[in-house]
């Protein structure tokens, strides 16, 4: 039995987690794993957590076998799974003490694990691994995205600016980390997906506005102005979901190096077909000791405030990449009165109607 001094509602929450691990346990199983000794180690998990949360002064922990740790991965997810459609709400404090209980009970399970992630990531197959961490981020994310966006657009009830405010911004850090994971997972597949086979009829502006939507909570939270200034004649053909990324890699760049003045998108038409596409701030500029390596991805940082688009270089990395996809070559200017990224992509002109399919 769990102890009677945490909160009831979470005592029952993971008391129905262990039950649902121990019915799904042969998907754990081991050779000499009985379905008793699933029960058996998974109630000892659980009480060890809830000893955790009440603060014994000596909370047992359960044998440091793999069982045991592959047990209690599989009973946090399925307590977070009972939260989820627990009535009512569950008070946030509490579950955080039992979060951090799983926690403390993970590192005395395993003490070594970052040696063993360590070793498993400098062996031969550790880019896989890169890879299953990137797409364990992305699922989440997304989840968090939808609910973000349901709740901005009033859908679960009304809204007050300032809620609307807030879930912009948790919005604006979803979509910045879903991205990471995804050129993670681009990057380790060579590059070969990153931009659409087939060009589509797309309209620039939209695009513009779309990134302007995403990362206009960021920057009103520092004060700072977004413009954007698409070309006049903005019915292309090409690749819109290639470009939306690039734009909104760089924009947000621009947003964390600037801190007073504005960012712009724009756009110019440079004859027929070809628009010259730019974001401009008026940030503190690039080091010249950073230039040599601003398009290489897993760089390191001499300095903590060194200047650099992520700690790894990813999202630059990508976005030339995805600029080279398309025939483009990304470039930079920088100086003491800002940055200025460019490149020129070959769009043929469409009627503005066939986007619609008119």
């Amino acid at each position: 039995m769990l102890s009677s001094q945490v909160a009831p509602e979470l005592r029952s929450a993971l008391e129905a987690a262990v039950r649902r691990v121990a019915d799904a346990w042969d998907s754990v199983r081991e050779d000499a794993t009985s379905p008793g000794e699933v029960v058996a180690v998974t109630s000892a998990l659980a009480a060890s957590v809830a000893a955790r949360v009440a603060s014994s002064a000596d909370p047992s922990t359960p044998s440091k076998t793999p069982l045991a740790r592959r047990l209690l991965g599989l009973l946090r997810r399925e307590f977070v799974g009972e939260l989820e459609t627990s009535t009512p709400i569950p008070d946030a404090g509490a579950v955080l003490a039992y979060l951090r209980g799983f926690e403390a009970l993970a590192e005395e399970l395993e003490p070594d694990w970052d040696q063993r992630f360590t070793d498993r990531l400098s062996g031969p197959d550790g880019l896989e691994l890169v890879v299953e961490v990137a797409h364990d981020l992305r699922s989440p994310l997304t989840s968090i995205l939808f609910l973000a966006e349901t709740l901005q657009r009033g859908r679960s009830g009304p809204v007050t600016p300032l809620m609307e405010r807030q879930l912009g911004l948790i919005y604006s850090a979803a979509f910045g980390l879903s991205s990471v994971a995804s050129d993670v997972i681009e990057l380790a597949r060579g590059g070969d997906r990153l931009v659409d086979l087939d060009p589509l009829p797309f309209s620039v502006a939209d695009i513009f506005e779309s990134v302007r939507d995403i990362v206009l909570p960021i920057a009103e939270e520092k004060g700072l102005e977004v413009r954007v200034a698409p070309p006049e004649h903005g019915s292309r053909v090409g690749h819109p979901v290639a470009l939306s990324r690039i734009l909104l890699n760089l924009t947000t760049n621009a947003l964390k190096f600037t801190d007073q003045g504005y960012v712009e998108v724009g756009a110019v038409s440079q004859g027929p077909t070809a628009i010259e596409f730019s974001i401009r701030d008026t940030g503190r500029g690039i080091p010249p000791a950073s230039m040599a390596m601003l398009f290489e991805p897993f760089r390191r940082r001499q300095k903590e405030r060194d200047y650099a688009f992520s700690g790894s270089g990813l999202g630059l990395s990508i976005c030339r990449k995805l600029v080279e996809a398309m025939q483009g070559e990304l470039k930079v200017e920088t100086g003491v009165a800002g940055t200025r990224f460019f490149f020129t992509l070959d769009l043929p002109r469409i009627d503005s109607g066939a986007i619609l399919g008119g």
